[in-house]
């Protein structure tokens, strides 16, 4: 059997298909499935791989699209606010996602294992690639022992490290060092994101930043530009607004409450920035949005 079919019977064996289903089939590993194209949702990602086995779908960060075929992985380096939509599905063929959290606990060790490169790579938010058998491998043997405990318990750790191994010796080799790589430009840009999703709604100052991230301040914006696509004021724009369509789906409080909330002070300018940004007004969402449950 050809790999990419194994690992989409196996992924669809774990979580059956019908509407949109997400199961984490495994500790940090996600399975999800969805039988028909979907509109425009907004997300967090964190750090992992997602390989498409069937269908194709859309993540976008900053307006920038990353479309995904058959056969095709994305990484996602950072915590980054993005869009996913599925492009194609349906009842026959749906959209089947496998993904797996990318750990820098877990990278580490293996770098000690892998030359250095002669030069720091280029930081980037996301990016795609495709599968090789090598890297299929792994992740067909990993889903092979769901459903023998014992197995599972002993060999699902070095399946897990194989995989890692892959993409570090992969065309991706420099962005997954980078996840691992503790004193990298990403995981001090990583600081800066963490405490900017935790204060979105505090003022941001760019020193301040900077000096967390251990740089001077035209550095730290150049990376984190350079990471994210955005700069920190944009960033910080993006985490208020999800936020905001996060608590306007639940209708518990007025949409200008909520603007208040996530910190904007003018009402006029969350009106703005939620329409431009979602292409609808706040009042529109007001108990109508869930949160996207697609991987990205």
């Amino acid at each position: 059997m050809d790999p990419l079919d194994e690992l989409r019977a196996l992924a669809l064996a774990a979580v059956g298909v019908g509407g949109l289903r997400k199961v984490r089939v495994l500790d940090g590993i996600t399975v999800t499935t969805v039988d028909e194209p979907t509109l425009p949702q907004s997300a967090m990602a964190e750090p992992s791989f997602a390989i498409v086995t069937q269908g194709v779908k859309s993540t976008a960060l900053n307006g920038r699209a990353y479309e995904q075929h058959p056969g095709q992985y994305l990484i996602v380096s950072l915590d980054l606010p993005v869009t996913g939509q599925a492009l194609v599905a349906d009842r026959d063929a749906p959209l089947v996602v496998v993904s797996m959290t990318l750990s820098p606990h877990e990278i580490a060790p293996l770098l000690l294992e892998t030359p250095v490169p002669a030069r720091r790579p280029s930081l980037a938010g996301l990016s795609i690639s495709d599968a090789t058998p090598d890297l299929l491998d792994p992740i067909i043997r990993l889903l092979r022992l769901l459903g023998h405990p014992d197995d599972l318990r002993v060999l699902a750790p070095a399946c897990r490290r194989e995989i890692l191994w892959r993409m570090l010796t992969g065309a991706q080799g420099a962005l997954i060092r980078q996840i691992g790589t503790a004193d990298g430009h990403l995981t001090h840009i990583a600081r800066a994101i963490r405490w900017i999703r935790e204060n979105f709604a505090s003022p941001l100052s760019i020193a301040d930043l900077a000096a967390l991230s251990g740089m001077s301040e035209s550095t730290f914006h150049r990376h984190f530009r350079a990471a994210t696509s955005m700069t920190p004021i944009q960033f910080r724009r993006q985490i208020r607004l999800q936020e905001a369509r996060v608590l306007l789906a639940t209708g518990a409080r007025t949409v200008a409450e909520i603007g208040y909330h996530v910190g904007y002070e003018s009402p006029s300018q969350f009106n703005r920035e939620y329409r431009r940004t979602f292409g609808t007004s706040p009042g529109h969402d007001v108990g109508q949005v869930t949160r996207i449950s697609m991987p990205q």
